[in-house]
C-alpha cells in the first residue's frame, strides 16, 4: 500500500463471538491474519475510538471496529554488497540459499551486514515495504545460523499472498537436521506450547501454558554412525527455534546446536581424538532447509525448490559415521 488506508467493519449477527483476528481477516482479505494481529497489538485497530489490542477479544454483534493501516514505510537499512545465493528470481519473489551465519534482518547486535542489507542491494527499490522498516520483503525467517531456502518478496502483492500461504500452512518447509541418538518412533510429530523458557530467558522451551501453538513432523532418514541421526522435520507452524526446541524435547538435540544441545563430551567419548575435535569444531546447529514450496503469487503455479547439504554438513556426516 502506498498510503494510509482505514478499514470500517461493521459486525453482523452471524460474526458475533467470533475471535476479533479471525473476524478481521474474513472481513479485510486484503490483510492477513498475522498481519491484522501486529496492527491489533499496536493499537491500530479501534471500536468507537478506543483501541482495542486483544487479538483474542470477542467481536459483538452491532459493533464497528475501524482498522487503520500505516502506508509502507521505506526500507531504512543501507544497501551492502553481500554475495547471496540466488536459487530462484523474477519480478514477484527472490529464493536465495542461506548460508550459516547470516542474520536474516537488522536487530540489536546485528546493525547490518545482514540478507536484508544483500536483498536491498541485489533487488534495489523493488522490495517490498510491508515487512517493515528493517524487514523489507521478509516473509519467513531462518536462525542465523542455519542454512537453507528463504523465499522474499518484491512487491507488496506477492508478499501479501506469500503471507497467506504462511498463515494458512500451505507454504511447504522441509528441513535436513542430524540430531544425536535414535529418535523413536522413526516417523512422528512433535506439538504443543511453545514459549520463553522459564528457566533460561534466552530459550525457549515447550510450556504448559503461556506459548503459541507449534507441530513439527520429522521421519528419520538414516542412521549416522552409532550416535546419531539424520532426520527430516517439516514445519507446520513457524515459532522461533522451533525444530531445535522440538528435537531436544524428545531427547534428540541438533548436533551443533550451542544453545540447545548439550552433552557432546559425553556423546563423543569412544570417538577417536582426531573425529572428536572435528565434531567438536563444527560450532553451529547441523540444520539446512533444504525444500520450500509455494504458489507463484502471480502465475498460480505451484513451485518446488530445493537445496544440497552444505558441504561443512556432509564433513560432518562423514565424521560422524565414524564413531
Amino acid at each position: 500500500m502506498n498510503k494510509d488506508t482505514t478499514y470500517t467493519v461493521p459486525v453482523t449477527q452471524d460474526k458475533a463471538r467470533d475471535r476479533l483476528d479471525r473476524f478481521l481477516a474474513g472481513a479485510v482479505p486484503a490483510l492477513s491474519r498475522s498481519r491484522l494481529k501486529g496492527l491489533i497489538e499496536s493499537g491500530r485497530v479501534t471500536r468507537d475510538g478506543a483501541a482495542v489490542t486483544e487479538a483474542a477479544a470477542k467481536v459483538k454483534a452491532g459493533e464497528v471496529y475501524a482498522v487503520f493501516v500505516p502506508a509502507a514505510a521505506p526500507a531504512a537499512p543501507r544497501p551492502q554488497a553481500i554475495p547471496l545465493n540466488v536459487v530462484y528470481e523474477d519480478d514477484d519473489l527472490i529464493v536465495i540459499d542461506k548460508s550459516p551465519g547470516l542474520v536474516v534482518h537488522p536487530a540489536a547486535g546485528h546493525p547490518d551486514g545482514t540478507l536484508v542489507n544483500a536483498l536491498l542491494a541485489h533487488c534495489g527499490s523493488s522490495l517490498s515495504g510491508i515487512g517493515g522498516g528493517t524487514r523489507p520483503g521478509i516473509v519467513h525467517r531462518l536462525d542465523k545460523d542455519t542454512s537453507g531456502l528463504m523465499v522474499a518478496a518484491k512487491n507488496d502483492t506477492a508478499h501479501r499472498h506469500l503471507a497467506a500461504q504462511l498463515e494458512e500452512r500451505k507454504l511447504e518447509r522441509r528441513y535436513k537436521a542430524l540430531v544425536w541418538g535414535r529418535p523413536r518412533p522413526g516417523q512422528g510429530k512433535v506439538e504443543g506450547l511453545i514459549g520463553r523458557s522459564p528457566a533460561n530467558r534466552k530459550k525457549m522451551a515447550v510450556v504448559k501454558k503461556g506459548g503459541k501453538p507449534s507441530l513439527t513432523r520429522y521421519r528419520v532418514l538414516a542412521a549416522v554412525g552409532a550416535a546419531a541421526s539424520l532426520v527430516e522435520c517439516r514445519l507446520a507452524t513457524g515459532r522461533t527455534h522451533q525444530i531445535r526446541v522440538h528435537m531436544a524435547s524428545l531427547g534428540h538435540p541438533v548436533v551443533g546446536d550451542p544453545l540447545y544441545g548439550g552433552g557432546t563430551k559425553r556423546r563423543l567419548k569412544n570417538a577417536p581424538e582426531t573425529v572428536r575435535l572435528k565434531i567438536s569444531n563444527f560450532n553451529h546447529q547441523a540444520l539446512h532447509a533444504f525444500l520450500i514450496g509455494f504458489t507463484h503469487p502471480s502465475s498460480g503455479v505451484i513451485m518446488q525448490l530445493k537445496s544440497e547439504l552444505p558441504s561443512n554438513f556432509n564433513e560432518l556426516v562423514d565424521n560422524l559415521e565414524k564413531i
